[in-house]
């Protein structure tokens, strides 16, 4: 129970100070997904085009946000759970206290979707990013068919991925 409190509380707090999504609707003619090269925690290179052919869940996100904390095990849940028909769900960190700080908040948490280092050029290709979380629903053809600023409840994220399919 207190877990769902704080969670509540946590989502309240996110929509306060970041409002509700925006930029929310679906693209009519959406434009190709940027290149982009990161690093994971183990310093393997993740490069958007390993998931050609695959949709993708792109979030920007960081420890101190408070609705990125609680999205994160959203996430993770549609990673386990449409892992197996070729959903993708990346996250990219723009922490500044570095992998190692970020690495261990998501052990703790026990987040297993894959998650890398935001670098200033991906910030730049998908920017401005402004607001956190900000998240990308890329589809199998690489294009962007929605971009989300703000907190996501869990099933409008699902009904965001479902549409990727």
């Amino acid at each position: 129970m207190r877990m769902r409190v704080t969670s509540i509380v946590q989502m309240l707090l996110g929509v306060a100070l970041f409002g509700t999504p925006s930029a929310a609707r679906a693209e009519s003619n959406p434009p190709p997904a940027p290149v982009f090269a990161v690093r994971n925690f183990e310093g393997k290179v993740i490069r958007s085009a390993d998931f050609k052919g695959r949709p993708v869940v792109l979030d920007f996100w960081a420890t101190w946000c408070a609705p990125c904390r609680v999205s994160m095990r959203h996430l993770d849940t549609l990673h386990d759970r449409y892992r197996s028909q070729g959903l993708v769900v990346l996250g990219l960190s723009v922490d500044d206290a570095g992998a190692p700080v970020v690495k261990r908040f998501a052990q703790r948490l026990g987040i297993r979707f894959p998650l890398a280092m935001a670098d200033e050029r991906t910030l730049d290709e998908y920017g401005p990013i402004r607001s956190i979380p900000t998240t990308f629903f890329i589809n199998r053809e690489g294009r962007v068919v929605r971009r989300v600023v703000g907190y996501l409840d869990p099933e409008t994220l699902e009904a965001y991925v479902r549409e990727l399919f």
